[in-house]
């Protein structure tokens, strides 16, 4: 057993070494330029695109504002508090920087995924809508590419079994026993009724209930950390320039990461954005490709939201909420460092903030990635295989609840990275695609403002 960790972990060092990050980032690069900064100039469109897509119509099974949130349910996880506490730690105040500038290119790439979700999307036997990178790259790409579609759904699917499943419920079940002493089997056992009678229903119910659970979540955990940053308000300038000054000069990093270089800052914050906000990874336009909607480019408007509330937004307050409370110096890491930062501001409630903002995160999460589990799951077997995969996914969550899961944690963590390959290189191919239909939707939006005006 020990020799095959090693080989997982040699496996993951390659997979998410400096190559996957340059190549992460320069996709974003690419697809940022030529979509001409489309992406960083039209985000309060989007915003209003997402309030239209509350009731949105046309082709679909679930709402555009649904899609959002069942991506976001998947999305703001653990890497929202433990992910940016470990960034912090291991790469200085100045990781945060990396993060805002992987998310920003982060946006381009959602965007495009969920374009071609949408572009290249299918109609299963249930008549339900089937989309995501294994249908672009069936669809979309050559014939002899077919490969990187089986290997997209195949990563996809092992990966959702880890990452979004197993480690999330014992990530709940570890915190609310070290917290609250509940134990971890009650825990288990409760998650797995609850996420059962959601996901039993299918793609519908999972994106009602993401649609009021994660709003009211985000905003719970938001409004905690901008009590924080307000109680803090004079001294936010001298921390967002100690961000910006230790992305760039290692002899900023001090204290508690003293040593730091400007190498590990940006490893660590890139590495830590893309596992917060996925973009790239090729899960989020899983759920995007169900939405309804007339245009392809609206969806896309409306999921590169999704890079910008995860990371510019809840990723921003956490680490803020460290520096401000100099945290980053204690030697704390992860979740550790996160619940230490508010615990020290709201004595009283910071840590149950933190708790139980981890055990609401984790929950949705496993919700949303039983979407992408399912969807891969789907396109390898056949719809048949669904009621299948979800029963599995319910009995796998108590045993993740009290099993130790480093070895199953690693290979989730290879497995997510595998994932991104076949999806970048098919976002690349199909970057044309992409700025056309998007060249054509704005130019249909021009004409139909003109001919209103006259």
């Amino acid at each position: 057993m020990e020799s095959i960790s090693a080989l997982v972990s040699s496996i993951n060092g390659i997979v998410w070494g400096p190559a996957m990050l340059a190549l992460i980032g320069l996709t974003g690069l690419i697809l940022t330029i030529g979509l001409k900064g489309m992406t960083l100039v039209n985000i309060p469109t989007a915003f209003r695109t997402l309030w239209k897509g509350r009731n949105s119509q046309g082709e679909g099974d679930i709402s555009g504002f649904n899609a959002l949130m069942t991506s976001l349910s998947a999305t703001v996880g653990t890497g929202n508090i433990a992910g940016v506490g470990t960034a912090i730690a291991l790469g200085g105040p100045g990781a945060l920087f990396w993060m805002w500038c992987i998310a920003l290119l982060g946006m381009a790439t959602k965007y495009a995924e969920a374009v071609l979700a949408v572009q290249f999307r299918e109609t299963d036997e249930a008549g339900n809508h089937v989309g995501g990178p294994m249908y672009y790259i069936k669809n979309g790409l050559p014939s002899s590419l077919g490969f990187l579609a089986t290997a997209f759904a195949l990563f996809g699917m092992c990966a959702a079994f880890g990452i979004g499943n197993t480690v999330q419920a014992n990530s709940v079940a570890d915190e609310l026993l070290s917290h609250y002493d509940i134990p971890t089997w009650i825990t288990g056992l409760t998650l797995a009724l609850i996420t059962a009678a959601v996901i039993l229903g299918g793609i519908q119910r999972i994106a009602q209930v993401a649609g009021k659970v994660v709003p009211f979540m985000a905003l719970f955990y938001i409004s905690a950390a901008l009590i924080i940053v307000l109680m803090n308000i004079t001294q936010v300038p001298a921390a967002i320039s100690l961000i910006v000054a230790a992305a760039f000069d290692p002899v900023s990093a001090t204290g508690g990461v003293a040593g730091a270089t400007v190498w590990l800052a940006i490893q660590y914050g890139v590495a830590r954005g893309v596992f917060s906000n996925e973009a790239g990874l090729g899960s989020a336009p899983i759920a995007h490709a169900c939405a309804k909607t007339k245009h392809p480019v609206s969806q896309g408007m409306i999921a590169m939201l999704g890079t910008f509330i995860d990371t510019l937004i809840i990723c921003t307050l956490t680490g803020l909420v460290i520096v401000l409370t100099g945290a980053w110096q204690s030697g704390e890491s992860g979740a550790p460092l996160s619940s230490l930062a508010f615990s020290s501001a709201l004595p009283s409630v910071g840590g149950h903030i933190v708790s139980l903002g981890l055990a609401m995160f984790a929950f949705t999460t496993i919700l949303g990635w039983s979407v992408y589990g399912e969807k891969c799951t789907e396109y390898l077997f056949g719809i048949k295989s669904v009621r299948i995969f979800r029963w599995l996914w319910v009995l796998a969550i108590p045993l993740g609840a009290l099993a130790e899961l480093d070895f199953i944690w690693l290979l989730a963590d290879t497995l997510n990275a595998l994932m991104a390959l076949p999806n970048l290189i098919a976002l690349l191919l199909l970057s044309p695609v992409v700025f056309k239909l998007t060249k054509t939707y704005f130019a249909q939006e021009t004409t139909s403002k003109e001919s209103v005006t006259k």
